[in-house]
């Protein structure tokens, strides 16, 4: 009986992983919002690091949390570096492009609690004096990812946080206006 049981949950695993390895190699996650403001009026929210304490969802997180700029003030080339908790982990953001004001992309390196290598990328399209702004990641899927997605997606994982601070972002945009 034992034996039959080893059996069957050496089948499970197999068809688990094997299941996993059919998923997609990459994946993509990405809320909009529409803000009461022109885009050249929130666009240096997101472009300079340094602004991203009034409106990103993890700030709130970790009041603890270190922080280190460099690089360029914002656009391409700043950076901004951080350690936190649990919740915060640490990781690194450079900005690679910035189109004022239109879309900024951001190569994100988490470190801990997993590494992670993705990009990030904000885009602001003008709608008749309001702005949508979309905030997407996106990178691959390695093996383990796909393992874990089976049980949390990505979607889950980050969705709600980037809900959230988009709502803090039209907030703090709407409030400059």
């Amino acid at each position: 009986m034992l034996r039959t049981g080893g059996y069957l949950l050496v089948i499970f695993v197999v068809a688990l992983l094997s299941y996993a390895a059919t998923r997609p190699d990459s994946f993509r996650v990405e809320r909009s919002i529409t803000i009461n403001a022109p885009a050249n009026a929130i666009f240096p929210l997101i472009d300079d690091y340094r602004r991203w304490s009034a409106w990103s969802p993890w700030e709130t997180r970790d009041p603890a949390m270190q922080k280190t700029y460099s690089g360029s003030a914002s656009g391409t080339g700043a950076v901004y570096e951080w350690a936190g908790n649990r919740d915060v982990g640490t990781g690194r953001m450079e900005t690679t492009g910035s189109v004022a004001p239109a879309k900024i992309t951001i190569d994100l390196h988490f470190m801990q609690p997993f590494e992670a290598r993705n990009t990030t990328e904000f885009t602001l399209a003008d709608q008749g004096g309001a702005t949508v702004v979309t905030w997407a990641i996106y990178g691959p899927s390695p093996f383990f990812s796909k393992v874990m997605g089976l049980f949390v997606s990505m979607d889950e994982m980050v969705g709600g946080d980037f809900a959230t601070g988009l709502a803090r972002l039209k907030a703090a945009a709407e409030q400059v206006r």
